[in-house]
């Protein structure tokens, strides 16, 4: 079954008792029983629930998972998957990523005796450096918020293999339309569903993908005794917006490109960060990872000030200020102060998130408008 295909119909059925082609929206807390033990398959909505339970077989199917399991939110999903590990075990973590799991990592579970290493991942011989008979997790986004490196899976799945570590990638920005790595060798995915997912900018949610029966037996468990779960009504949301998932970031894709490419050329533009450059690092690597090369970005203004970039992001139109991405409006946002600022500025400074970096969630709107809306900005 093509992308498209599963999108629309994987998990989801006719509701049996009407025929209608949604898939309601049981909001109930518990099921009556026919007798103890008796049941349909439901005994309480935080073990599971029809909504959901649609939810997760169609986020699995699409990244060619065979389980899936939905959060609350995205870093409910993440804590999900560290409550998996011990006291003194050992986190290998790419040091460019999305500020609220840095801050989930080294405030919260480091005091509780796990140990995380920030490294880049460009280089494998550098990964390997961090490994050790400790190492139970390997930590990857690609693309990386928001400095957009590209890190091979297959790489680092094969060295994950020899550590015996679980591998997993946040997949959240190129989407399971245009990347799934599961195929590549990962052992679990995280979406933030709250953003491609959904699409909409209307729910807050997180999902984990596996095809390891025994990985998917303890995230079910957590799931069910820490109770952080999502609610009937955000997983109607989210299955309504994957069924245009693939039609929304063809477009995304499109616009992205051709705002990618009108920054580059700009005279106040220093750098932009977009990996379908020739010469973006592994752009190769991106090439034979990805379908295509999506629609976020990054770039620097000339003279790195950050009275220059706060002025940018105050005088857009159509790009609205705003946290969050992957909705189907365009949002611009200043990392440093907003999505990265629990990042201490020195590890930023590392990564270049510097004071001029600006992150664009490029939308779906007419790709004229907003190259005419970045144009008076800039101007």
């Amino acid at each position: 079954m093509k992308f498209g295909t599963k999108a629309i119909h994987a998990g989801v059925e006719p509701d049996p008792a009407t025929g209608a082609i949604m898939t309601p929206i049981y909001q109930t807390s518990t099921y009556v029983q026919d007798g103890v033990g008796n049941h349909k398959g439901y005994q309480y909505s935080r073990t599971q629930n029809p909504t959901r339970h649609a939810l997760e077989k169609n986020i699995a199917a699409i990244e060619n998972g065979k389980f899936g399991a939905c959060f609350g939110s995205g870093l409910a999903a993440i804590d999900c998957l560290i409550k998996m590990l011990n006291p003194g075990d050992e986190v290998v973590s790419t040091n460019d990523l999305y500020g609220g799991t840095y801050r989930l990592f080294s405030t919260i579970f480091a005091k509780y005796g796990i140990k995380f290493h920030f490294v880049g991942m460009g280089d494998i011989a550098e990964i390997k450096k961090h490994i050790n008979e400790k190492t139970k997790l390997i930590w990857v986004e690609t693309p990386t918020n928001p400095m957009m490196n590209i890190i091979d899976i297959k790489g680092i799945a094969q060295i994950s293999k020899e550590a015996g570590a679980i591998l997993c990638v946040d997949n959240t920005f190129a989407t399971p339309y245009l990347q799934n790595p599961l195929d590549l060798g990962a052992d679990v995915v995280m979406h933030s569903a709250t953003k491609f997912l959904g699409g909409h900018s209307d729910v807050v949610m997180g999902a984990l993908v596996t095809s390891n029966e025994t990985i998917a037996k303890e995230i079910y468990r957590i799931q069910n005794s820490y109770g952080a779960i999502t609610a009937p009504m955000d997983c109607f949301l989210v299955l309504r917006g994957i069924k245009t998932l693939h039609l929304r970031v063809q477009r995304h894709c499109e616009n992205g490109e051709k705002v990618a490419r009108f920054l580059v050329a700009h005279p106040k533009i220093d750098k932009v960060y977009w990996p379908g450059f020739e010469d973006h690092p592994n752009h190769e690597v991106a090439k034979n990872q990805m379908r295509g090369f999506g629609g976020m970005l990054s770039f620097t203004l000339k003279g790195n000030k950050l009275e220059d970039a706060l002025l940018l992001v105050s005088k857009v139109k159509i790009f609205a200020l705003a946290e969050s991405l992957g909705g189907v409006e365009s949002l611009i946002g200043h990392p440093a102060t907003m999505t990265h600022g629990s990042i201490p500025k020195e590890e930023r400074d590392k990564t270049g998130i510097v004071d001029s970096l600006i992150r664009l969630s490029v939308g779906v709107e007419d790709a004229e408008d907003l190259l005419s809306d970045l144009t008076l900005a800039l101007a």
